[in-house]
């Protein structure tokens, strides 16, 4: 039976509306990207690792020792769930401790400069989840954003540009695949993350009255700054308040407009920073800060390429 033409034209329609889908979907993953911004955020992460590692070895006994603040006993993980794998455990001397963490030291600083690099990336990787599954009540948004960073650092060219490699290896900073599904990775996961920080504040109720910064403000344990006087502006803290929220849930949508991504962006230094110098968490206000630089245009740097 010959079909209808509001049929057919339908069914055109839909395969037309599919093609175009697909090529929006693999361009947005698979067109080559400069990797010099992913350079640049190598840089600062295995800065960032560099100085965690640095923390966990002032006191491996505290952190990761059979006394240590959480002491699993006589296994070597703190719960039943076989992917919680850690290369520290409980029976292990503290000179055992002190060299793992070593290593993972040594190999932040080598991602850093750039010496071999996917190498250290992964050695890197290793401790930090080491560390992650045998402390975790150690551990805070802080640890969070670098294990975010540090699969799409391994992922892509992060050592073609800014490193030792290149200089001793001659790369040539050419745009490839690799560097925009890393730079994507990042990306997605900042969405996620921020959609559902938004969401969970919506069960708040003082998130809706506008009074959660406050709460913030007044807490003693917390702040470094005394921002006390604010209580004798109610609407300012409001307004503080019901922006943070708008962005945090709006962040997913209004970050890839290239009309309404300064403003994102800025709005993100604005709640980092005042979160790290009000709240005195001001290596997790870096780090996102880091984070959100991904979505800077990957052509900040343009090296002169050659195509084969």
């Amino acid at each position: 039976m010959k079909p209808e033409y509001g049929e057919n034209f339908s069914g055109r329609e839909s395969l037309n509306w599919f093609a175009s889908w697909w090529t929006a979907w693999t361009a947005f993953w698979f067109t080559p990207s400069n990797p010099f911004l992913l350079s640049v955020l190598r840089i600062f992460v295995g800065s960032l690792l560099a100085w965690s590692n640095f923390v966990w070895l002032l006191d491996q006994e505290g952190f990761f020792g059979l006394s240590g603040w959480q002491s699993a006993g006589n296994v070597w993980r703190l719960n039943d769930q076989p992917w919680h794998w850690s290369w520290y455990f409980p029976a292990q001397t503290l000179l055992a401790t002190k060299s793992l963490t070593a290593v993972s030291l040594f190999a932040s600083i080598s991602l850093s400069v750039g010496f071999l690099t996917r190498p250290t990336a992964c050695i890197a990787l290793a401790g930090y989840v080491s560390a992650v599954n045998r402390a975790p009540l150690n551990t805070f948004g802080f640890d969070d954003v670098l294990g975010i960073m540090l699969v799409p650092l391994i992922i892509g060219t992060a050592g073609a540009r800014l490193s030792v490699d290149s200089i001793f290896w001659k790369k040539q900073s050419v745009p490839n695949t690799e560097t925009t599904i890393a730079l994507r990775l990042i990306q997605v996961h900042l969405c996620i993350l921020y959609f559902f920080s938004g969401c969970g504040k919506l069960l708040g109720a003082s998130w809706w009255e506008g009074t959660a910064l406050w709460g913030a403000v007044a807490n003693i344990q917390y702040r470094t700054i005394d921002l006390t006087f604010l209580a004798w502006h109610p609407l300012l803290i409001n307004a503080l308040t019901l922006g943070t929220l708008f962005w945090e849930v709006s962040y997913a949508a209004l970050i890839w407009p290239r009309l309404t991504r300064p403003l994102v962006l800025a709005m993100a230094v604005f709640v980092h920073l005042g979160i790290g110098l009000t709240m005195g968490m001001m290596e997790f206000g870096v780090a996102m800060l880091i984070a959100n630089m991904a979505f800077l245009p990957p052509q900040l740097d343009t090296p002169q390429t050659h195509t084969d």
